[in-house]
């Protein structure tokens, strides 16, 4: 069994954004030479997210929405965490709706998805630069 591991950064200049890492997680793929096996993506950091679902703009600020519904930013202050000096402790409950990582099965060299999936990055405390692993496990 092959294993293949590469680190991505990445740095969201506003608080909160989606990025698509398909094209980034399809070029590892590629480097790591595995034909059939698995590929975990997982976000490195307490405040950020891996997910799959649709690259869709009005899907994207519907989730922006929903998100600030659930664990609004504002007020600071109304969270705990934030006595400690931070402002984020919002970002880490968004990252836990969200969820921390994926794993894709790969098949004939490719990464085996339903219709319309693809793989995002979900910052949600930006304005910093964040890693996410990934992880090819196969032959």
């Amino acid at each position: 069994m092959k294993s293949y591991r590469k680190e991505l950064w990445f740095e969201v200049p506003a608080r909160r954004g989606f990025v698509n890492i398909t094209p980034e997680i399809e070029r590892c793929l590629g480097d790591s030479g595995i034909r059939e096996g698995l590929c975990l993506v997982n976000a490195m950091h307490i405040t950020a997210s891996v997910f799959i679902n649709d690259d869709e703009s009005g899907l994207h600020h519907d989730y922006e929405v929903w998100l600030e519904k659930i664990a609004p930013h504002e007020p600071v202050r109304g969270y705990h965490h934030n006595r400690t000096g931070e402002d984020n402790a919002d970002a880490h409950m968004k990252r836990q709706v969200m969820g921390r990582e994926v794993v894709v099965a790969i098949t004939e060299g490719r990464l085996d998805f339903g219709p319309w999936e693809q793989i995002f990055y979900g910052e949600f405390d930006g304005r910093r630069r964040k890693r996410v692993l990934v992880k090819i496990i196969g032959e």
